[in-house]
């Protein structure tokens, strides 16, 4: 079994291994190296963490109206917010954003199934 720290290293390289898939996949997603992908995949940790919750909650009506589809909406923001502060890591648009997020999201559960 292996410890906490161990597991959240492991997500975190995962993530970044992601970033990297997807910026190769997603014409507009450019991360420029190893060290931007794994800043940036610690920025998307924290995003996720702290500010998505967060968020979450203050639009839940919108996100009960649409189903659940403005989740969607939700990942590319910070996906692209996360773009904005990291250097060697930049997306295009928003839509290039939303593709990305996806991808990410796609990409980072197939790592996970074989890294178990």
């Amino acid at each position: 079994m292996i410890d906490a720290m161990t597991h959240i290293f492991i997500h975190w390289c995962v993530g970044a291994f992601a970033l990297l898939v997807v910026s190769q996949l997603i014409p507009g997603v450019t991360v420029t190296g190893l060290v931007p992908a794994l800043v940036a995949a610690a920025a998307l940790g924290f995003l996720n963490i702290l500010v998505r919750p967060i968020l979450f909650v203050l639009t839940l009506p919108i996100n009960i109206l649409t189903l659940g589809l403005f989740s969607f909406i939700l990942n590319a923001g910070l996906f692209w917010l996360a773009a904005s502060w990291i250097d060697g890591f930049s997306v295009t648009g928003f839509m290039t954003a939303l593709f990305g997020s996806v991808a990410t999201t796609i990409v980072t559960t197939i790592a996970r199934w074989f890294v178990g």
